[in-house]
């Protein structure tokens, strides 16, 4: 079926815009009156092969790169999800749902896929396999919780768990990234501003020292020897930052390379805390709601090896799942890994004798979210004044190393 971006009128004289399918521009335009929309303006992203509905199109064509470019935020989905889940528990039908959701949506590339999702559950598709044809936005996690739901007949309560899931994850992600983006643009600043010492001022002020027959102190000579090199070879730094960044990309997505940097950042001072924290609280958040959405343990802990981001850890979770296979429980391996902390597998080994896994999970998810909050906090703390005291040392030792032979000089004359 043709989908259509257009352009019309409403009944109160605004102008609106949106995506919608239909099978020619005539049941396009006898839909679009039916909301109250006056169509001004059609466009199409495609059309059935030598349909009359095809050849009756008439302007520019959907710029598809476009409208596919647009990347779908965590955000975006979970607005969906919570919007979808508010209609299905209203008792609207699955396929009128997703037509009024594609409808309310802003997001142009969401909107064209809620489109497609439509299509296919209107011939018949499950809403899970609908979503599963767009692996790009819609995760295996995502889409095996929809088919949980559907199979247990409790659709709404899925997506708003799955709502609740997305829209924390998001709080975490963008709280780490608005964390982060403070010291990254004072590493920035702070090296723009060494290279322009280095390559533009140090060296016009210490041309005054080679016209004197100075025996220049150490740190001179070294801060002379560095302004040298940038001004001369700076073309060699850039092409090896470059280069390193390039050859560590290629390395770290090898899987030898991947295990080795997951291993190595688990085992950091002070950074390797925070990402273990990271990771257990996903591994736990993620277990729960999907074992509370009705998907098996195995699968789960199959869809969890894939979420939490590390490769170390997700290899405890797949011999945990051999394990398991083998009649243990699921605190046992983990346990044994030495990975997670002890107070996961007590929680977990707590929820398994007591059969409510699920909020023991949900304790320790919280528990660690509230523990990353802290260390984020503590970590900016300490960051802010290690990078102004590193940016005042570089600073310092430039004016230290320029100043030194200007004060010998200036003994000299008098």
């Amino acid at each position: 079926m043709p989908v259509y971006e257009y352009k019309g009128l409403t009944e109160a004289g605004k102008n609106t815009r949106g995506v919608r399918d239909a099978d020619n521009l005539k049941a396009l335009r006898a839909a679009l009156r039916k909301d109250g929309i006056f169509l001004t303006e059609v466009t199409a992203e495609k059309a059935a092969a030598g349909g009359a509905g095809g050849a009756a199109i008439r302007g520019r064509e959907v710029n598809v790169q476009k409208l596919m470019g647009s990347r779908v935020g965590s955000s975006d989905i979970a607005i969906m999800t919570r919007q979808l889940a508010v209609l299905i528990g209203a008792g609207v039908a699955l396929v009128e749902g997703l037509s009024t959701l594609q409808d309310q949506l802003d997001h142009p590339r969401l909107k064209l896929i809620i489109s497609q999702v439509k299509t296919k559950v209107n011939e018949g598709a499950s809403l899970a396999d609908a979503m599963a044809q767009h692996p790009k936005v819609f995760s295996p996690l995502y889409v095996n919780m929809i088919r949980a739901g559907e199979h247990s007949g409790a659709l709404d309560v899925v997506l708003n768990r799955l709502a609740d899931f997305t829209e924390s994850q998001a709080r975490l992600k963008n709280k780490v990234i608005g964390t982060m983006i403070y010291p990254a643009l004072m590493v920035v600043v702070g090296v723009i501003i060494l290279g322009v010492l280095l390559t533009v001022v140090v060296p016009n002020v210490t041309k005054i020292f080679a016209t004197n027959r100075l025996t220049l102190p150490l740190v001179t000579r070294v801060l002379i020897a560095l302004s040298d090199f940038a001004s001369d070879y700076w073309w060699v730094i850039v092409g090896g930052v470059a280069v390193f960044a390039f050859a560590f990309s290629r390395w770290k997505k090898t899987e030898k390379g991947r295990q080795r940097w997951d291993s190595f950042t688990l085992r950091l001072p002070v950074f390797g805390k925070l990402v273990r924290k990271l990771a257990v609280a996903r591994f736990a958040r993620t277990l729960s709601t999907l074992l509370k959405s009705g998907v098996p343990l195995l699968g789960a802990l199959e869809i969890v090896k894939n979420i939490v981001d590390n490769a170390v850890m997700a290899d405890v979770i797949d011999k945990a799942r051999d394990s398991i296979r083998e009649g243990e429980s699921i605190a046992a391996p983990l346990r044994r890994s030495g990975e997670f902390p002890p107070l996961v597998y007590h929680m977990i080994a707590i929820g398994e004798r007591s059969g409510q896994l699920e909020d023991m999970l949900i304790n320790v998810a919280n528990a660690y979210d509230d523990e990353v909050e802290v260390s984020i906090g503590a970590l900016t703390s300490l960051l802010e004044p290690v990078m102004i005291v590193g940016m005042g040392g570089s600073v310092a030792f430039i004016v230290f190393a320029i100043l030194m032979p200007i004060l010998q000089l200036n003994t000299m004359m008098h």
